[in-house]
Parts: C-alpha cells; structure tokens; sequence
C-alpha cells in the first residue's frame, strides 16, 4: 500500500470479509519483527467489534502457521472509558486530566425524573410513566449532544419559529425539555460533572488537538468505525492525516455511479450556504447514505477514498460487491434493472428461504446451520433483529447438542434471577395476590437445597387451597388457609411460618403511598435472598441482578427517589429488560447468532439472515417523543428514517458472505407478514426468471418432514362402555340431569373422578357464588335475626376479595332483602329444613343429595325450594327430564328418606337471586316450572311420578344398563364445558351436526 499525502481513507468492499481483510493487510504494514503489532492502536465501534477483530487475529496466525503474535491495543470509541485506553497517546500524565468525570446514567435517569415532576406540577405522570418519560428524555438529550446541539440552539430564532408552528403537544414537550434540560445542566456544572455523550466529544476533541499538534510515534488505525458524530468525525480526519494513521470503512461502495451518489441528497452538507443540513428528498435509507453523511463530516471527498486491497479467508466472489450495489439503487437509478441481463442480475451462492410460518422458519434454519457444521471449520451465522427467532432457532439446535453462541444474550427480566426478584416485586405490589405468591413460592430458586421437595409440595398444596376468587389481600387470609392445609400435614404450618417471615417486611399499609425506592429495593434484595440463599446471585443472571439492584439502590438513595409499590414491578422491568445478560462462556466455536449491532465486523462461511419481515427487518422507525422531527431538522439532526438505512447497511455487510440465506415467514404471531422492503428488492432484482434457481427449498422440505405426523382419521363422538362394575355409582340428585342430557359428563366426573380445578384468581363462579349464596341463606334460617348482617359476615369468613364484593355484593344484599320480605309474606309456611341431607334407593341405585329449603303448608303438603344465584331452569328443560332436582328431593321426601321431613310435596319452587323488575329491590324472584294455566312445564300432579320414570329410564339404561355413555347425546341440554376437551368436542361436533341435519332432512 503505497504512502500518499492527504487523508489516509480506506474502503473493505462487502465481499472481502471486512475483520479477516484488515488483519491481512495491518500484518505487512504495521507489523514489526520483534514486537508485532503491539505498537499499533486500533479504534474499534464496540466491544463486540474487539472481540471479532481478536478472534480474525488468531485465525490469520493460525492461518500463517506462527508461533504466536502479539496484537494491538484496541479502544473502543463508544465506552465511557476511553480516557484509560487512550491516556497514554493523549497526554503523559492520562488523557483529560481537565475534563470533568461522566456523570452516573442512573443517577441522571432518577434526577430527571423528580425535574419533570417539579416542572409538569399535577399534569406530569406518575409512577413507572413518570420514569419512562425520563428515560426517554435523557435519550434525546444524549442524540443532542452526540451532534454536538447546545441547549442554546433550541432557542434559537428559526427554532423557536418551527415550535410556534407545531401542534399543542409538541410545544408543551419542547417546553417541559427545555425546562428539565436547562436545571440539569445546571446542576451538572454546579456538580463539576458532564454528560456521558458531552464528556465524549471533549475526549474526541482533546485526542484530535493533542495528535494534530502531536502526532504520536506509533501507527493509529481506525477500523470499522460509522457512527456520522460530528466530534468522532473530526477525530477520525485527524487520524486520517496522521503519518501512520488510517481509517478503514466497512462496505463503501466505491463503485457507486457519481449521479446515484449526489442522489443520495445532502447528507450533512447544505446544497447552498446556510441551507438545511438535512432536505427532505434525502435517500436515509440507502445503506450508504450515513456513509455519505460521515465523510461530508470528516471533509473527506468520495474520490479520495481507497480501496483496501486485501481480502479475508472468508471472501466472496468479486461480483457480489457489483450485485449489492444495484440491489441497494436509489428510484430512478434502480429503473435500469429492466435493463441488466440474467448475470449481471444473479446473486451467486444467495438463496431465498420463504417458509409458512416462525416455527418452520426456525427449524430450517436450524437444519441449515447444522449441515454446515459437517463441512470442517465451515463458520455459520444467524443474523436477525427477531429475538423470538433466535431462541426458537437455539432450542432447536440444542436437539443435536449443539449450543450456540447467541451474543445478543437475554434480558435480564426473562432470566431465573431477574423474574423472581420481579415476582418479589408483584408480591410486593399486589398484597401478596395468589399467581405472583404461588409463582414465587413455586420459583426454581425459591427453597433450593435439601428440602426442596418438601417446600414445593407444601407451596403445591397451598396453590390447591388458594384456586378460585381471590381472597382478601395481604397474609393474614391466607393463615386461615394454611391452618386448614395443616389439619392434614402438620409441616405446612412450619414451612408457611418460615414464609411469612420473609414476605410481612415486603407488604406496606398501603401500595400507592410513595415509599423510598432504595429503601423498597433493599427489603426485596434481603427477601429475596432469604428465601433462595447466595444461589439468588451466584450465576451469570444473579451477578447481573446484583449489580443493577446494588447500582439502582445507591443512586436511589442519593437522589431521595420516592416510588408507590404499586408502580415498582413495572419500573423494576423496564430496567432489567435494558440489561442484557450473556453466558460467561461461548457455545460451539463454529456457530452464533447475532443481533444487527453484534453481526458487525463479523464474519462466517454461511451467513443466514432471518426474521426477514417489514417491522423486523428493518423495525418501523419511532420518532422521538419529545421533540419533533421538524426541530430536529432545523438543528442538523438526523431524522428516524436515518435508522432503515442503518439497517440496510447491516443486511449489505452480511450479504457479503461467500454463502448466504434470506428467510422469511409467511405469518407471524398477529397474522400474515409483509416481506421485508429489502427482501422485494433482491425479489425484482432477480426478476421471474431466477427467484426459482435462487430459491432454498431443501431444508423448508426437511423442516416439515422432521415434524410431519401421518393424517389421523377423523375422531369419532367418544362413546365410552365402562363394565357393570364401574357402572355401578351412587347417583346425585344434581347429576340425574347431566346423566341424560350428556351421559360423558356424567362418565368423566361420576366414573372417572376427574374435577376441574379453578384458575388463582378465578373470577367469582357461579358455582362459588352459588356456595356463598346459601351459606348466607343456612345461617339465617339457623339463628334468625336480620339478613343483611349474616351476609357480611359470611364474606368476612370468605376472605371475598373487596373488587369482588364492590362488584357482586350490592347485587346479592338486594336478593337477599327480596327474600327476607318474602318469607314475611309467606306466614302460612313452616320452615321444616335447611340444607339438610337426604337419600333414598332406587332399582338397587343409592340417591343422595341437599334439600335447599323444605316449607310445610297447614294442610301438611310440602313445598320444596331450590335457591339460584341466577336464572331457574327454563319449563321446556324440566318437561324433557333435564331438569329433576326439585323432583328427585320431593321423591326423597315422599320416601322419609330426609331426616325430621314427612308429608307429600306439591309446590317445586325456584327462588332466584337474579334481576327482576317487578321486585321493590330489583333482584328476586319465585317460580315454578308446573303446567297451569299458559304456563309450561309438568303437570303439578304428575311431577313426581314423571321424575320417577325419568330416574327409572336413565338408571336402566346407564347405571344398570349398557348403554354407551356418549358425548352431548341431547344436544340441547345446557351442561357446563368443563369436559369438551377430554371429549374433543371441536373435533367431532361439526361432522355430527352435519349429519343430524342431513337425517332431519331425509326424515
């Protein structure tokens, strides 16, 4: 590479692989006999980018057969640390010794967060929405100050005109920045503290001045560098004309048409003096537009850019660079395509991968990346912004036990440490509510040790206790729960005691009172580690934990930050979810996945870009909620846009490959996906004639063979014949009516015991309410006096949650003085049962069941009532024997067959708690479902003596009989859906309905 005067620019072109490239050529040009390149500075973008460059450093001396090398010392522009790497060069006693320490982010994020309540006043959010306001401004107070915009400029003439102009919100959020910006940087000064993003562009400037005045005696190369920051700009011209400095930049297309590059627009360089930086026909979402952006910055012509003229070990062909760049053409260039014929339209070694949807789209190209690791030191790369995606991708690849290396990493909020603090924090939150309390109780971490089997069985034990409505909040419900488990398992009483004593610190008085937010932290951290010992911080996760709750707790107190518990689970997750925690070490050496940020700079045989759908590739730019893009352009500041083209940039790099893969799926989550616009570009680039060549159809056929199950017939209505052994069940009288009506039901619950449980949480059931209903109306008939009262205490005893009793209990309290009223107006009755057992034997078969309520009448007849909590049976279901409760507690009656009752009944009355608008309290109401007059139903003489047949009738052909069981045998009858699952009624009942149809029509 011979020696020029001017910048020192250099452009790797796609195809060359851009790490393995520029090792090859720093070698021969830096590299010195007895010391290598330990002379030699690089500049990298990132951390990440370090690491790409260390391992393409290893793989050339591995390459050359040497002994060993040593390699350069690597800064990286973006970290708050640069000063420690660069002291040295910058100045003989550190760099910056005269610029003041970065102030702390976190400090700053909560900071920000009292200025905006103090300045918003009561129409300032609250909670986690104050906190994310926060963060949000600080993010654009750092994309200001990264384009060196002073706060003075934001009050500048033509600014303050385009805010005047804006719509009422716009201008409230530019005052409200202002204002929170202003007191900020006021304190900043008065703290003698700086901005990360400011502190940055002084240590930019600072190496700049002292290396122009200076330049130092070894080589400065930066290398991968793209970020268009004005003061990183200056710094790299600087570097550019250093006598051994060089910057290097990854994918310029130095082939570019010279009319396709000024209609790339003006990229930070105004057409006519004071012009706007930024017009709005700018091409930002070419992939080299920030390119474009970054020379103009740096004053770097595009004719004084070089090309490198080394090439990696994973090279591409030559023609893939030409390829690129028509693929990436702005409108009117992208009109000669027409024109191009087959090869110099064809992407060699790229295939196109379209498959139904996320699932098959993983499996593929896990089949895909397993298949390359059969070919020796063959690399494969996933890139994707779809974090789905990729995990789906790494589950997959873990079926032949190969581990990725997924450098993106989770977020800490998803990972077993950061959701039982989460969880710590719902408990917290939400008094100790049954799903946060039995998931943390059931946590993996909770109670890990030698007792962990027997913690889990009794938090297992109390889950089944607490299933249903939600009680009361906070622990003392659930005492009385524990100490009914403990009638059974004297160790549960022990193990809740242990409990309690870890979670009573956790619950305050009251959960919107603001509370101190280290304070808050510094409780969850000592329950949390009470209740999972050091195993809570002892893995990668857990460190990471300690170090955001340890950083979050110190600056809280410093700040005095004050937060309701009820807003801490939602702020807790917000910040876990900016954490990203990675495995202390790699997977298999030969396999990542990378997000956009990490694949850059890196390189691998075969690389597949995945997730390749509008809103994932590239995402839908958001536009800042502060300030509006007008401003924003009047201050020279790139639009959101400027992002698309970022991620056009990334897809370009790894198109670069040798061997590359473009998949997509067909649907995603919500519904069918739009490809993405870069994904239609390769598509009519192509043309019709070569998307068929270009396409990848192996591995979506393998992907559906792996999991490919043979055509089952279709499932029949399930009929079930249990032997006269099973058969041979005492009968309930409220399941006579499930027994005929849908015989299943009967089998599945009666035969085979199965109950459905309730979800925690449940929301009140009729059947729960039906339970509470007549434990109310028990204890009235049983000591007298007023209703209301006895309701009262009831719920007290039913820990009924108060969002439950706000809801239901004004409606139930107006039932029940419906029939308190009512029983006042029925004198001539006597109260002879409540709730009482009865049973009696039929045809060999034991009846059994509870009698609501049983009233004598003078002339010793009997009235047998049934409460409902809400509508009665209808007549046509009592007359078809769907309906035989009140028939069958008459016959036990009739029968002597319930204790202290005699006499025959004649009334079968249904007294609903449910609206009526007749009743003085709108609720209540009684009825009967007997043949008389226009009314429908049985014949009041003949309604036990039709129970009595139906009884006969389903004893003989089920419990006696051998009558198949089947499924919704009376489609009519209204049973509960407890069973269609085990029934798989989806699968059968369309075909059965089809086909009583097609039988009522030939009838």
């Amino acid at each position: 590479m011979a020696e020029r005067s001017g910048p020192k620019v250099y452009s790797i072109a796609a195809h060359r692989g851009f790490a393995d490239a520029l090792v090859a050529g720093l070698l021969p040009r830096y590299g010195e006999p007895e010391v290598g390149l330990a002379r030699l500075t690089l500049l990298l973008p990132s951390q990440r980018a370090a690491r790409t460059m260390s391992e393409a450093f290893i793989r050339l001396a591995g390459e050359e057969g040497s002994a060993g090398l040593l390699m350069p010392r690597m800064a990286v522009v973006g970290d708050l640390d640069l000063d420690e790497t660069l002291g040295p060069l910058l100045d003989p006693i550190g760099a910056g010794a005269d610029i003041p320490p970065a102030a702390d982010p976190t400090r700053r994020w909560l900071r920000v967060a009292q200025l905006i309540a103090e300045e918003g006043g009561d129409s300032a959010p609250k909670g986690a929405a104050l906190l994310r306001q926060a963060q949000q401004l600080c993010r654009t107070m750092d994309r200001l100050l990264v384009e060196d915009v002073g706060p003075e400029q934001l009050l500048q003439e033509p600014v303050v005109g385009i805010v005047g102009e804006q719509a009422a919100h716009w201008a409230e959020s530019t005052k409200l920045f202002l204002k929170v910006q202003h007191r900020w940087l006021d304190e900043l000064q008065r703290r003698g503290e700086l901005d990360a993003a400011a502190r940055r562009n002084r240590l930019f400037d600072h190496a700049a001045r002292r290396w122009k005045e200076c330049p130092p005696a070894t080589p400065v190369v930066a290398a991968g560098v793209t970020s268009a920051a004005p003061a990183l700009a200056r710094l790299l011209r600087v570097v550019s004309e250093l006598p051994q400095g060089a910057v290097i930049l990854p994918d310029f297309d130095l082939a570019l048409d010279d009319a396709v590059w000024g209609e790339l627009g003006c990229a930070g360089a105004p057409a006519e003096p004071g012009g706007p930086p930024f017009a709005r026909n700018d091409a930002v979402t070419h992939p080299q537009y920030h390119l474009k952006l970054l020379l103009n910055r740096m004053g770097v012509a595009r004719g004084e850019v070089r090309p490198w003229h080394r090439a990696g070990m994973a090279a591409a062909p030559p023609e893939r660079s030409h390829a690129i760049s028509s693929l990436f053409l702005p409108p009117r260039a992208s009109a000669g395509w027409a024109d191009l014929p087959p090869e110099k339209r064809r992407l060699a070694r790229v295939r196109l991968m379209e498959t139904a949807s996320p699932e098959e789209e993983a499996q593929a190209i896990a089949l895909l990346m397993r298949e390359a690791l059969e070919v020796p030191e063959r690399r494969v790369a996933l890139v994707t912004p779809d974090r789905g995606l990729a995990g789906r991708v790494t589950a997959h690849l873990r079926r032949w036990h190969v581990e990725a290396d997924d450098t993106a990493g989770r977020a800490l909020s998803q990972t077993p440490a950061g959701r039982l603090f989460l969880l710590l924090t719902e408990v917290m939150a939400e008094h100790a509510a049954p799903v946060p309390l039995c998931a943390l109780l059931e946590h993996p971490l909770a109670g890990a040790g030698e007792g962990r089997a027997q913690w889990l069985e009794s938090a297992r034990a109390l889950e089944l206790r607490l299933r249903g409505p939600r009680p009361e909040p906070g622990l003392a419900p659930l005492r009385a729960e524990v100490a009914a488990l403990a009638r059974e398992d004297k160790g549960v009483q022990a193990w809740w005691d242990g409990v309690e004593a870890i979670l009573a610190p956790l619950l305050p008085a009251d959960v919107a009172e603001p509370l101190s937010l280290a304070a808050q932290i510094d409780a969850l951290a000592a329950a949390g580690e009470a209740l999972c010992g050091i195993g809570l911080w002892g893995r990668e996760d857990g460190r990471a934990l300690s170090a955001l709750v340890e950083d979050l707790r110190a600056r809280a107190e410093e700040v005095g930050t004050v937060l309701e518990p009820l807003a801490l689970p939602a702020v807790l997750r917000d910040a876990m979810d900016q954490v990203a925690v990675r495995p202390p070490y790699g997977g298999h050496p030969r396999v990542a996945i990378y997000g956009l940020l990490e694949s850059r700079m890196s390189r691998a045989e075969l690389v597949i870009c995945g997730g390749l759908n509008e809103g994932s590739w590239p995402q839908p730019p958001g536009p800042d909620p502060l300030l509006p893009p007008a401003v924003l352009r009047a201050l020279g500041v790139p639009g959101a846009d400027f992002r698309i083209g970022l991620a056009a940039h990334d897809l370009a790099g790894a198109l670069g490959a040798p061997d590359v893969v473009l998949s997509r799926a067909q649907r995603d989550a919500d519904g069918p996906a739009i490809p993405s616009r870069f994904l239609l570009r390769v598509r009519a680039l192509l043309g019709e004639d070569l998307l068929k060549p270009h396409g990848e159809a192996e591995a979506v056929a393998l992907a559906r063979a792996l999991d490919y199950a043979a055509p089952t017939p279709p499932y029949e209505r399930p009929e079930p014949m249990p032997d006269a052994e099973q058969r041979n069940v005492d009968l309930a009288v409220t399941a006579l009516d499930r027994l005929r009506g849908d015989p299943y039901q009967f089998y599945a619950s009666a035969i085979l015991r199965l109950r459905a449980l309730d979800p925690l949480d449940a929301e009140p059931s009729p059947a729960w309410q039906g339970t509470v209903a007549h434990k109310i109306l028990e204890t009235w008939h049983e000591e007298g006096g007023a209703l209301r009262p006895i309701a009262e205490r009831v719920l007290d005893e039913e820990n009924a949650h108060p969002l439950m009793r706000g809801l239901w209990r004004p409606r139930l309290l107006a039932a029940l003085d419906w029939i308190e009223a009512e029983m006042e107006r029925l004198p001539e009755r006597e109260l002879v049962a409540v709730e009482r057992k009865g049973e009696m034997t039929v045809d060999g078969v034991r009846i059994h069941g509870r009698a609501d309520r049983i009233d004598r009448f003078a002339n010793g007849e009997l009235a047998v009532v049934d409460y409902k909590t809400g509508g009665p049976p209808s007549a046509a279901m009592v007359e078809k024997g769907f309906a035989l409760q009140l028939g069958l507690i008459g016959l036990m009656a009739k029968a002597n067959g319930i204790a202290g009752v005699s006499g025959t009944p004649t009334h079968f009355e249904y007294w609903s708690l449910g609206k009526d608008r007749k009743s003085e309290t709108g609720f209540g109401y009684r009825i009967e479902r007997v043949a008389e007059g226009r009314k429908k139903g049985l014949k009041r003489e003949e309604y036990l003596e039709k129970t009595l047949e139906f009884l006969h009738d389903a004893i003989g052909r089920w419990i006696k009989g051998d009558d198949p069981f089947t499924a919704r045998l009376n489609p009519d009858f209204p049973g509960y859906a407890d069973y269609d699952q085990l029934m798989r009624l989806d699968e059968w009942q369309a075909r059965a309905d089809d086909l009583a149809a097609d039988g009522e029509g030939a009838a």
